[in-house]
């Protein structure tokens, strides 16, 4: 006898659209989370402890008790903690990284799902196209738009794909920063338009529209502009009566029949206190706890089935790890482009993504996120400015409101050596074997990211910067952060890849996957857009083969 029609693992971009389109067609859904439902209260406004800057702690989870492990550069085990760098974390609560990310809604571009077949497959790297097109995710790409709520210009950009629709909300107001960018950019000829949010420009489904307030990437919306799944689809499952969300759970384990089929998880219920073992049966399980906890889930599930992991027979499950080098550089005007108006981006090229001779693919470049001061000294000072003293501070007071910033995700190469295994000998608060990271993203990479670091160099010096700075990406490393993609990619061939075309793990009738995990290539952009179009597109088909 089931308990549920599906288990969903992780309420985050993948976990909530998956819920809603599940629960909304009649099936019986159990939505488990590991974190909590964290309220604008619980989430708070701590500058240095947030998920932009966690130099003491994050504030949207997980919990220390939960580290990860790496080689150093001498070659020792270290253990990291939730909130430093190396660990490349992502939110942990109801929503996942949409609670409190900066709601960037980029579609992929139709080459990035046929980079290999564009520019041929570098020596030492898993390029490959993806098993569907940039058409048969356009639908959804459309319906997640409209379901959660983007404002943007869907006629401004003339590179990007195929529309069949504008943007359900006009773009945000330009801002002083985007008006001198914008004439910079003119100079160069470069075509220049509004970046798209998942955010409320104006009243949408009942939720305000954005205040343009200066706590957003990194923090909870004060004014429910901003569009989660914890705030838009979650509530829309909940309503149907078909939907149980457990928080403060995590699931420890794929359950499987006799045959080796998935057939149900067992979670750790109530972690927090009073900490029980919970097994349900369920006639489909959906993973979607983001690219590193859904490898790790996969391979900890290990059984006389599943030596290796489930899903791992080809030793497939955790590699291709996947995230973004983000090259940028600053620079200094004459006048304030400061004007202290949120959240931050608001203009974006996308004319170096493709077509750009010597390197394979290319990425988008924005302005960045309107910067707390502490921010701002943390990441954005010249490197020839004494980092405390009074100097230091008359910097800030005379630069602060005069200092432009261009930056933006590069198309990363994958490489089968850059990956996620678990580490037996190092196990979490629960006995868990923990995450261990290894690898590195290819050389070509940092090809790509040097050659758009000189793109941001170009425009800001057409901008009349009075100084400019940012080191050129030189150096090798395992790329990851709050874009992880790529560890459970989908293909049509078993060898090579996790899942189908459709997310569904190839041993198992009845296991998917819909995170970033599966992305073949992670675009020039954040993706996730691409997680949530993803998540529609599979899970409608899972409804339709349940039912």
């Amino acid at each position: 006898m089931i308990d549920y029609d599906v288990v969903v693992v992780g309420a985050g971009a993948g976990g909530g659209v998956a819920a809603c389109v599940l629960a909304e067609a009649g099936l019986s859904v159990l939505l488990i989370e590991r974190g909590r439902n964290l309220s604008n209260e619980d989430v708070g406004r701590d500058h240095l402890r947030n998920q932009r800057i966690s130099l003491y702690g994050n504030n949207a989870g997980p919990d220390d008790g939960n580290p990860r492990t790496r080689y150093n550069s001498r070659g020792e085990l270290v253990a990291i903690k939730p909130w430093e760098g190396d660990y490349h974390n992502n939110a942990s609560c109801v929503g996942g990284g949409t609670r409190v990310y900066g709601a960037q809604a980029w579609r992929f571009m139709a080459q990035d799902f046929r980079m290999a077949s564009t520019y041929g497959i570098p020596e030492g790297s898993s390029l490959a196209d993806w098993p569907i097109t940039y058409e048969d995710l356009e639908p959804f790409y459309t319906q997640a738009e409209n379901e959660l709520g983007v404002c943007g210009n869907g006629t401004a950009n003339i590179y990007q794909s195929n529309r069949t629709s504008d943007y359900p909300m006009p773009a945000m107001d330009p801002t002083l920063c985007s008006e001198k960018l914008r004439k910079g950019a003119d100079q160069l000829g470069w075509n220049t338009f509004p970046v798209p949010l998942l955010i409320n420009s104006k009243t949408y489904q009942s939720r305000p529209g954005c205040v343009k307030c200066q706590h957003c990437v990194g923090f909870a919306c004060p004014s429910n502009s901003k569009n989660g799944t914890h705030n838009t689809v979650i509530p829309r499952a909940l309503a149907t009566g078909l939907c149980t969300l457990q928080t403060d759970s995590m699931v420890v384990r794929i359950e499987v029949d006799s045959r080796g089929q998935t057939n149900g998880v067992t979670y750790l219920s109530n972690m927090h206190e009073n900490m029980t073992a919970v097994r349900v049966k369920s006639r489909a399980v959906v993973v979607c706890a983001g690219a590193i906890e859904t490898a790790r889930l996969l391979l900890n599930s290990s059984s006389t089935h599943h030596p290796n992991g489930i899903g791992n027979d080809n030793d497939f499950v955790g590699r291709n790890l996947q995230g973004h080098y983000y090259p940028g550089s600053m620079g200094v005007t004459e006048e304030p482009v400061y004007d202290g108006i949120g959240p931050g981006p608001s203009i974006a090229t996308c004319q170096f993504n493709h077509g750009n001779e010597g390197v394979i693919g290319g990425g988008m470049l924005a302005n960045e996120f309107i910067r707390l001061p502490i921010i701002h000294w943390y990441r954005a000072m010249p490197p020839d400015v004494p980092r405390w003293g009074k100097e230091n501070k008359e910097w800030m007071k005379r630069y602060f409101t005069r200092t432009l910033h261009i930056t933006g995700p590069v198309q990363e190469i994958p490489s089968p050596e850059g990956r996620v295994t678990v580490n037996t000998s190092v196990r979490d608060v629960y006995g868990l074997p923990v995450v261990h990271l290894s690898g590195t993203t290819h050389k070509e990479t940092v090809r790509t990211a040097k050659f758009m670091w000189e793109r941001s160099q170009e425009w800001l010096k057409a901008c009349g910067v009075e100084k400019l700075w940012g080191d050129p990406p030189n150096y090798l490393g395992l790329s990851g952060g709050q874009h992880q993609a790529g560890t459970c990619r989908m293909g049509n061939d078993p060898k090579t890849s996790v899942t189908d075309k459709w997310g569904r793990v190839h041993s198992q009738s009845n296991l998917y996957i819909m995170d970033g995990s599966v992305h073949v290539t992670n675009g020039g952009f954040n993706p996730v857009l691409t997680i949530l179009a993803l998540s529609y597109r599979n899970s409608r088909a899972l409804v339709d083969k349940i039912k």
